[in-house]
């Protein structure tokens, strides 16, 4: 069986002692590629080096929500051309809105639009973050989609009603689950796993955040993504292998990932 996690940020200091572990531990789940997000292009050649270490490890490159006080068409350029430089990043971002305690919505706005355009332009999709924000999120996707034409894309670490899934699903972007999905109260982020089709759906850690029970409180690892499939798995009344091949080919349609061989068992 085969897993990816979508969405990692192993670059951060806490991982910084135990990597060799930690990559053994999610190869001993069945996690066989990794899609290292970016909170802002600073972070691209300390991610790049993970990535020359795990191979493994693809990346996206982009600038936060919660960062974009930092935009400038310069740093807009930076990006794609960052983007252009390393084959190994598959995707832009992590971008989006976070209305949670931000007061600059209209400098995120511009600065998610300007990452869309990057992402078309470069024939990546794009990672979203959306925290408090669907409903504007939703009009400017659907505004640069009406003016520009299609761009792709995923709501990580979903934590929508399954109304606001259904308007994400209906902008053409697929829903990735993290831990929130195992959470006791997380009852409509469950209802929204049940009704992602089964085209759209990924899975992820997003750690080091957001721990999945039983491990909740702790520091999060890619390994746990196998407790986020059994979660998804169980909601969707689905075996764990099925749902684990559906993911990862998801995963591998959107990001243009490789395929890794099954290995053979003698």
């Amino acid at each position: 069986m085969q897993l990816i996690d979508t969405h990692v940020h192993i670059n951060f200091d806490v991982f910084k002692s135990d990597l060799e572990a930690l990559k053994s531990r999610w190869e001993e789940q069945g996690v066989v590629q990794l899609v290292h997000s970016c909170v802002e292009p600073q972070e691209f050649d300390q991610i790049s080096v993970i990535a020359d270490k795990f191979p493994e490890v693809s990346f996206a490159v982009g600038l936060h929500p919660l960062e974009a006080q930092k935009w400038t068409t310069q740093l807009g350029q930076e990006i794609e051309t960052r983007a252009k430089s390393d084959s190994r990043v598959v995707a832009i971002g992590e971008t989006g809105l976070d209305f949670y305690k931000a007061e600059n919505q209209e400098q995120q706005k511009t600065a998610f639009w300007e990452q869309l355009a990057i992402a078309q332009r470069l024939n990546k999709p794009v990672i979203i973050h959306c925290r408090d924000a669907t409903e504007g999120l939703v009009e400017v996707i659907r505004q640069f989609q009406q003016e520009r034409g299609s761009v792709s894309g995923v709501m990580h670490c979903w934590a929508g009603t399954p109304d606001q899934t259904r308007a994400c699903l209906d902008l053409g972007f697929y829903i990735s689950f993290s831990g929130i999905v195992t959470f006791k109260n997380a009852k409509s982020v469950q209802e929204s796993a049940k009704i992602v089709p089964n085209d759209r759906l990924l899975i992820e850690t997003d750690c080091p955040f957001l721990a999945p029970v039983p491990n909740r409180g702790k520091r999060n690892e890619p390994s746990y993504v196998r407790y986020v499939a059994e979660a998804v798995a169980t909601l969707r009344n689905t075996p764990l292998e099925t749902l684990a091949k559906t993911t990862t080919e998801n995963a591998r349609q959107l990001f243009f990932l490789p395929t890794i061989p099954e290995p053979v068992v003698s």
